[in-house]
């Protein structure tokens, strides 16, 4: 083991949290690019857009957790996460380089139509990413020990990825599009081939009391505050790709209320007076419950951010809106950069990791509301980036440290997985539900009344976690050290 992993140096989290930058990086040029190229290259309708960006969380609804429970239970290369986040690495670069092609992959594949051959790009590139983005914030649970040490842990990691993300969004601005995505493909290759083997993983773990077996039903029931969305993707997801005609709503109804009921239910359950097995696994259902909302608009922002302006802004070209998208998400990944380390988890040390996010959701909802109400210069809508940058750092910090100290260590990549379906599951929503809606209506602004109620609603939800007081316990790292 490496002396910079034994002191834990901040050099050690920075590059313990290079894999996931990559990852991140990846998912950067996915927002910056995806939509604009599908718009304008290929001139595909907002809805078109839309079901491209629903095959991202497909991928994730199965590859989180498939890879997840995978790399908990086995051992190669003198790793666990090592060799997922090596593959996931070469395969996302070499996906990245599919994008600004699909002219060329469906005449080499003999296909006819630019969206089918979107879709299974877009499908590739986020299952590439499925491969390693669980590994890559898994490992850190691994090799830090519970409480302020892990939190420092993932706020690095959303400190160093969304520098690299700020940078992402000013090499698009500058530089193009096409620039950015072979820049990317580089960068994520580096970034997840090299620092794993640098990061000794701990072998062997002890088990929570009563939790050493993994099924399909400890699984299933886990995400029993998600069952409405998952309901909700099994159903549209189909009829979207199938293009069946349904004339009525009745599903969705369904789908809305069961999520309401599953949510509210495990929102109201106490964790006091419980098992040690059966609090945890409370905790993590308030988790997943809390943090579902979130996704519905920051997902709804990153699809539908470009017919926003396109409204808001008539007289601007198609490049113009591209330049004011890369500015407004340089902004947002910029605050998301400097705040986790410097400012949150210093704030978390004082008030708690559960308070400290939940007041900077509603910050964001505040901001949400802002864009809508005020949003009608690209300085203004620069400025409300900056606000909204601040609920943006803290969903993509805060909540991996609130979750990890919740379940078992030995199933860290199990439950990362279904803890990746409280953000999958809710981005379906957005990318169908709501694509829907904005799609048949005039005012394209109103999906910033949709953000800002979910992020509300999720800020609300989030009051009702408790608080995990954090140990100093790590498994000890066993095998050769590097």
């Amino acid at each position: 083991m490496l002396e910079i992993q034994k002191r834990l140096t901040n050099f050690f989290y920075i590059t313990l949290s290079l894999p996931s930058t990559a990852m991140g990086f990846a998912l950067s040029v996915q927002i910056s690019a995806l939509s604009w190229i599908l718009g304008t290259k290929y001139g595909l309708e907002i809805e078109d857009i839309g079901l491209v960006w629903a095959a991202g969380p497909i991928a994730g609804i199965f590859g989180q957790v498939f890879f997840g429970v995978w790399s908990d239970n086995v051992w190669l290369w003198g790793g666990r996460r090592r060799p997922f986040i090596i593959v996931g690495g070469i395969l996302a670069a070499l996906s990245l380089l599919a994008l600004p092609n699909l002219e060329i992959v469906s005449g080499a594949l003999g296909i006819e139509g630019i969206l089918g051959v979107a879709i299974a790009v877009a499908l590739a590139l986020d299952m590439s990413i499925n491969v390693g983005f669980n590994p890559t914030r898994s490992i850190i649970a691994d090799v830090t020990p519970e409480g302020e040490k892990r939190t420092k842990g993932y706020t690095w990691m959303q400190t160093i990825s969304g520098t690299f993300g700020m940078l992402a969004y000013v090499i698009g601005a500058v530089s193009g599009k096409a620039f950015l995505i072979y820049f990317g493909a580089v960068l994520v290759l580096l970034f997840t081939i090299i620092p794993p083997f640098f990061i000794q993983e701990p072998k062997d773990f002890e088990h929570k009391e009563g939790t050493n077996k993994t099924s399909f039903r400890e699984g299933f029931w886990a995400i029993r505050p998600l069952w409405g969305f998952l309901l909700y993707a099994c159903y549209r997801v189909p009829v979207r790709v199938l293009e069946i005609e349904v004339n009525n709503y009745y599903v969705e109804i369904v789908c809305l209320i069961l999520t309401i009921v599953f949510i509210a239910q495990t929102l109201l359950q106490s964790e006091k007076g419980r098992s040690k097995a059966e609090g945890s696994r409370i905790g993590f259902q308030k988790v997943l419950a809390a943090h579902s909302f979130t996704w519905i608009g920051i997902q709804a922002m990153f699809i539908y951010m470009f017919s926003f302006l396109q409204y808001r802004f008539p007289e601007y070209s198609e490049d113009g809106v591209g330049r004011v998208i890369d500015i407004a998400f340089l902004i947002l990944n910029g605050v998301a950069a400097v705040l986790p380390a410097f400012v949150l988890e210093p704030i978390t040390r004082k008030i708690g990791r559960v308070k400290t996010h939940w007041i900077c959701i509603g910050i964001m909802a505040l901001g949400y509301a802002g864009v809508w109400l005020i949003g009608y210069s690209p300085i203004m809508i620069y400025i409300l980036m900056a606000i909204l940058g601040v609920g943006w750092a803290a969903t993509v910090s805060l909540p991996f440290a609130i979750m990890s100290q919740k379940v078992d260590q030995a199933k860290m990549g199990l439950y990362m997985g279904l803890f990746n379906l409280s953000v999958v599951l809710p981005q379906l929503v957005a990318s169908l539900g709501v694509g829907e809606y904005i799609s048949g209506v005039e005012d394209k602004s109103l999906v910033f009344v949709i953000c800002a109620a979910t992020l509300g609603l999720s800020a609300i939800a989030w009051t009702l976690v408790r608080e995990e007081e954090g140990g100093e316990k790590v498994a000890s790292a066993s095998g050769s050290g590097h």
